[in-house]
């Protein structure tokens, strides 16, 4: 199965001067772990819980500061026409559970490991 089959297309994207705390609230509202951080359809980074968190714990202003200061950067990203197995492989190496998904420049997809977990599961 190819990651184009199960990857959402609906994404919870942000700028990069997005505070963090606009961007832990639109993580609550839309349900989900994380938030692109895109400039236009470019990819620019992640911010996840675990960067929320991080973030939080580090410093007491953290909330008004921009996503920029917490997200991982230059994300591993995979295409999607990858196969979900090799997908799984790259977050397990890479110790991540959310997956952006590019093709070419363009951001197209995102990717969660219980979404890759649920798709093995019933293959």
């Amino acid at each position: 199965m190819k990651i184009s089959e199960i990857m959402h297309t609906s994404l919870t994207t942000a700028e990069a001067e997005t505070s963090l705390g606009e961007a832990a609230t639109l993580m609550g509202e839309r349900g989900v772990g994380s938030v692109l951080i895109v400039d236009g359809e470019t990819l620019l980074g992640i911010l996840t819980e675990r960067d929320l968190v991080r973030a939080l714990s580090s410093e007491f202003d953290a909330p008004q500061r921009p996503v920029v200061e917490w997200m991982t950067k230059g994300p591993v990203t995979v295409t999607p026409d990858v196969d979900t197995r090799e997908a799984l492989r790259v977050m397990m190496d890479g110790g991540f559970r959310h997956l952006p998904v590019c093709d070419g420049d363009r951001l197209v997809g995102v990717i969660s490991i219980r979404d890759l977990a649920g798709a093995i599961a019933d293959a």
